[in-house]
């Protein structure tokens, strides 16, 4: 019988996380998708209104974060910075858009939607980092990796 390893067993811990993150980039390709061709005035959803110029740049972000997530998935524990970057990004989308939506004018209820999905991302992201034994540094700061050989400096 073959002995198991601490990190076989840390590794096998982050596959929930690792499969929402995947997931994560399926919603952020959609994203993509919705605003390269359907989202921005003149389409079909235009309400928050903006230009499709700039419509399709945000697009081109999200396919970015789409192909960083998927990617970052084949090997979660070494891209774990990622999923803390992710984590700042979607709860600052989270709340701007709920604080829009409830203290500015006539800023419509278009993508409510959204916050709900991204928030339950952001809290999925965290409980399945915690759970897998992801510290809060390997989440939100960078690790050096050095090859074998190398004194470091």
């Amino acid at each position: 019988m073959k002995p198991v390893y601490k990190t076989q067993m840390r590794n096998k811990t982050l596959k929930p996380l690792a499969a929402t993150f995947f997931v994560s980039g399926i919603w952020d390709t959609v994203a993509a998708i919705l605003y390269i061709f359907v989202i921005g005035n003149g389409r079909r959803i235009d309400s928050p209104s903006i230009d499709p110029f700039f419509a399709v740049f945000l697009g081109s972000f999200f396919l970015c974060f789409a192909y960083l997530q998927m990617l970052s998935a084949y090997n979660i524990k070494r891209y774990a910075f990622n999923i803390g970057c992710l984590i700042i990004g979607r709860s600052f989308y989270v709340i701007q858009l709920y604080a829009y939506m409830s203290f500015a004018n006539e800023f419509p209820s278009t993508f409510w939607f959204t916050g709900i999905i991204d928030g339950l991302f952001t809290i999925l992201y965290m409980v399945f980092a915690k759970h897998g034994g992801l510290s809060i540094r390997e989440l939100f700061l960078p690790q050096r990796i050095i090859a074998s050989g190398q004194n470091g400096n």
